[in-house]
């Protein structure tokens, strides 16, 4: 990032934390700006209308709407005179819609500006919550009598590519797979979040196996058997081990990156009969949206450009060599599936590339 990209992603950062938080933001776009609170932490703060993402949108049947004509596009409905919390909980998320089937009908209103709007959904994603606002002409907004938080499309975008990381803090770990590991502790300068990395053996010039894990609280932690996460973490540790060294690369990229919460609502839509890939277009987000930039700029400041990467799925290889780095082989890591991952080992390998050799 070079100029005055670094306060830009602080703008957006802060609009992040209001937006966790239930306070109100201001996002600009080319011609109008918008002023929304998420659904889900603005309470029952009353508003005129609400955002939705697309999928959203097409789920509610708005998309046969003139205003809602563009299904690339964000989709703003007008609420209720009367509503609380609890509808609009039910607008905006789709888990709960077997609880809540009878909502609507809703009309589509114009957007006040097609890059806010956008904007919006993004600044969502980012701060881990549902792409669903409540929105308020917001001119005379305030939080406790400080101006909002405003933000761009472009502040936005340097948020995401914001995430310059440095070495925080390093230290040994004896762990179960070698007593012979390192911890080393990454913070990203834009949002302070942590990434780690854990090298087993010693750094003896030679190219290291590496395994870029994502965070899984309930895989890695609790033991769930709804994923593969926590045996393939065990299961690349112990295949460093039996090598001359190996990094493992704890990326905290919860839910492919849509965060803890949404997964979880990503696995309400599962139980409903939503495999992990339309469950996630359903909730309003990517199917992957992770970014192994990350990775990358970790490996560099390990002083690694070339790696053996520990993956079956080729687009973790892209994401590398898309940053400069070089993959020499791409090792499998084959995991025994069980009667409640196999269908989601199978939407993997069907739907999202997945490969086993």
């Amino acid at each position: 990032m070079t100029g005055g990209a670094p306060h830009s992603a602080k703008q957006a950062a802060r609009a992040i934390d209001a937006l966790r938080r239930g306070w109100p933001v201001r996002v600009h776009g080319e011609q109008a700006a918008i002023t929304v609170v998420a659904a889900e932490t603005g309470g029952a703060d009353k508003a005129g209308a609400m955002l939705l993402s697309a999928a959203r949108a097409a789920t509610l049947k708005l998309t046969n709407q003139r205003a809602a004509g563009d299904t690339s596009l964000p989709v703003m409905i007008a609420m209720p005179p009367q509503y609380d919390a609890g509808l609009a909980m039910a607008i905006a998320d789709p888990a709960l819609d077997l609880r809540y089937p009878m909502k609507g009908p809703f009309g589509a209103l114009p957007l006040p500006d097609d890059a806010a709007a956008l904007a919006a959904m993004e600044l969502a994603r980012h701060a881990g919550l549902l792409p669903a606002f409540l929105v308020s002409d917001g001119d005379s907004d305030t939080r406790d009598g400080d101006d909002i938080d405003n933000v761009t499309p472009a502040q936005i975008a340097a948020y995401a590519d914001s995430h310059n990381i440095q070495i925080a803090a390093r230290a040994r770990l004896p762990v179960s797979a070698s007593q012979e590991a390192e911890i080393i502790a990454f913070r990203s300068i834009a949002d302070a979040t942590d990434h780690i990395a854990l090298i087993i053996g010693t750094h003896d010039g030679s190219v290291p196996i590496v395994r870029l894990h994502s965070e899984c609280l309930t895989g890695d932690v609790l033991g769930s058997l709804k994923c593969d996460c926590g045996p393939q973490l065990h299961e690349a540790l112990e295949q460093m081990a039996a090598t001359n060294w190996g990094i493992l690369l704890y990326l905290r990229q919860e839910g492919r990156g849509i965060g803890l919460i949404n997964k979880l609502r990503a696995y309400a839509l599962q139980d409903q009969g939503f495999d992990t890939v339309d469950a996630n277009i359903r909730l309003g987000f990517a199917v992957d949206a992770r970014d192994f930039s990350i990775a990358a700029q970790m490996l560099r400041l390990l002083n690694v450009s070339t790696v053996k990467l520990l993956t079956n799925n080729p687009e973790k290889v892209a994401g590398l060599e898309a940053q400069g780095l070089s993959v020499a082989e791409r090792l499998p890591l084959q995991i025994a599936a069980n009667p409640h991952n196999r269908h989601y080992l199978d939407t993997k390998r069907e739907r999202t590339g997945h490969k086993l050799r």
